[in-house]
């Protein structure tokens, strides 16, 4: 199995940290706020955002050692539920998230936002929402610029790393 990483959350105002495999985010482990002082101070929970498979764990513990322990040995449990599908459902559903955003911030719409059913992207690549499927090989509604899709340097990109690219004009 990967090693597991974690990052402080820094948009939280309780210490938490988000746990990653690899690059996939799979859980966190925070201060649990409003609880009493009685009460077990630190939560966890663990399963991939999205996943259609259901498999997730969640409790409670004193301290973040604790929390920890359980959470990695909750996470050696469901991570058995999980194949290689739901962590590029994953990576698919986060890349096209920062699509979507990165065309609202740079003030652009979606196919389904206008009444022609086609945009720009900020790439500058024209998309239409009828050939939607036909762009990412999928039969959802999903539709993204193909050019930044299939460019796997957009793709590893965060959404903040986008909005760099743009303002500096590399995108």
């Amino acid at each position: 199995m990967s090693e597991l990483t974690r990052r402080r959350d820094t948009s939280r105002n309780e210490e938490t940290w988000l746990i990653f495999l690899e690059d996939v985010h799979i859980g966190n482990i925070g201060r649990r706020a409003g609880v009493p002082s009685d009460a077990e101070q630190w939560g966890w929970r663990c399963g991939i955002s999205g996943s259609r498979r259901g498999a997730r764990a969640e409790g409670t513990a004193a301290d973040f050692d604790q929390a920890r322990s359980q959470f990695e040995a909750a996470w050696r449990r469901v991570r058995t539920s999980y194949t290689d599908a739901d962590f590029t459902d994953y990576r698919r559903a986060r890349a096209w998230t920062a699509w979507k955003q990165t065309m609202w911030k740079t003030g652009r719409k979606l196919p389904t936002q206008t009444q022609e059913g086609r945009s720009r992207c900020f790439c500058g690549a024209e998309i239409f929402e009828h050939a939607a499927a036909r762009h990412n090989g999928t039969h959802d509604r999903t539709f993204r610029c193909v050019t930044c899709v299939r460019s796997s340097r957009i793709r590893a990109l965060s959404p903040q790393a986008i909005k760099n690219e743009i303002e500096a004009g590399c995108l």
